[in-house]
């Protein structure tokens, strides 16, 4: 059996949808999408969920998750990753809040990790992780740094409590939009100051750590210099190398993207790494060498840290996502990383 197993994002086909932008694109279509693809006889192994309406509902029933279940299993695809809605507008609340705002946040981490642990029962998920955020502007945690780290850190202990009590991990998702986690120092003291390595980790995702050496949104925690030439890979390679040696250690969720270097917005994700197809030409990634500054450790072993990676596209239009070529050579990519980053379980063992 080959690793990591590949899996597809379903949520791109709401994030950055709705009526300022364009229609949501519904489960099923994202599952057909991704259950199509194929590249020389390999397909995705499963998709990483998001759950919220319309895709998969935060209260669904018993008998709805069996359907949920049913409906991806029966595609030959399995559940790895469950991102939990911890946003106000999806029914949680800032994270370094009101005492109300932290217990909504709470609350969604509970019934999270509650449809993992169904999910894993159903036997279509035997992997991956609950992912949550601080849900929390940076312009607001910039009014009070140290206080509202400090906010932050005990509502991931309290979240930790719950996903320990259902045998699941949290992963933080390192993105520049999210207060305390918007610059690659912030994210490490962090994740540090919630000292629960056992069960909160972080998840890297190619095309929004590529902002942290940047800068945006922390400058002073730039590893690139400004005016940096795109061409001399050698100084985006150490300044990668630099970020990947902080962070990696607690890496136990992976997405593979691409980025351009630019930042793009829509609502609660404000000036966040704006993903690129993989055969972007202005992306400034080597997809599948740097992948593996987070899938090997610096003596350029792998660290077997999880069992799947994922695909992560958000803000695509809807003309580009609903395309099957998009995924199939999407799915290029990911085969392309196994094979140069994978291993077999009998290697592992």
């Amino acid at each position: 059996m080959q690793f990591p197993k590949i899996h597809n994002a379903m949520w791109p086909g709401l994030v950055g949808k709705g009526p300022d932008s364009e229609p949501p694109i519904d489960l099923d279509t994202m599952l057909d999408l991704t259950s199509k693809a194929e590249v020389n006889g390999k397909r995705f192994d499963g998709v990483d969920l998001f759950l919220s309406s319309p895709h998969t509902s935060i209260d669904a029933t018993d008998d709805e998750l069996k359907h949920l279940a049913d409906n991806i299993g029966g595609r030959g695809l399995a559940v790895g990753s469950l991102v939990a809605p911890v946003w106000p507008p999806t029914g949680g609340g800032s994270a370094m809040g009101t005492h109300e705002q932290r217990a909504a946040f709470i609350t969604q981490v509970h019934k999270s990790c509650h449809i993992a642990q169904k999910l894993n029962d159903l036997g279509v998920r035997k992997y991956g992780i609950v992912r949550i955020d601080s849900a929390s502007g940076v312009g607001d945690w910039s009014a009070d740094p140290k206080a509202n780290s400090t906010r932050i850190a005990e509502t991931f202990r309290e979240a930790c409590d719950i996903a320990a009590d259902h045998g699941e991990r949290l992963a933080a998702e390192g993105e520049i939009c999210w207060g305390g986690m918007h610059g690659w120092r912030n994210m490490v003291a962090l994740l540090e100051e919630v000292g629960r390595p056992e069960t909160l980790g972080f998840q890297a995702d190619m095309a929004h750590t590529l902002l942290y050496t940047l800068g945006y949104n922390a400058p002073e925690d730039a590893i690139l210099p400004q005016g940096f030439d795109w061409k001399d890979q050698n100084v985006l390679d150490d300044a990668l190398k630099t970020l990947t040696a902080a962070l990696r250690p607690w890496t136990i969720d992976f997405h593979v993207a691409q980025n351009d270097a630019t930042v793009k917005g829509a609502g609660s994700h404000d000036k966040t790494g704006r993903h690129c197809l993989p055969n972007d030409p202005n992306g400034k990634l080597d997809i599948v060498r740097h992948a593996g500054y987070w899938l090997r450790d610096e003596d350029g072993k792998l660290t077997h840290a999880f069992k799947h990676i994922c695909w992560d596209g958000c803000m695509f239009p809807n003309s580009t996502m609903l395309r099957q070529q998009t995924w199939n050579d999407v799915l290029a990519v990911m085969v392309a990383v196994r094979e140069a980053h994978g291993w077999s379980e009998a290697q592992h063992a």
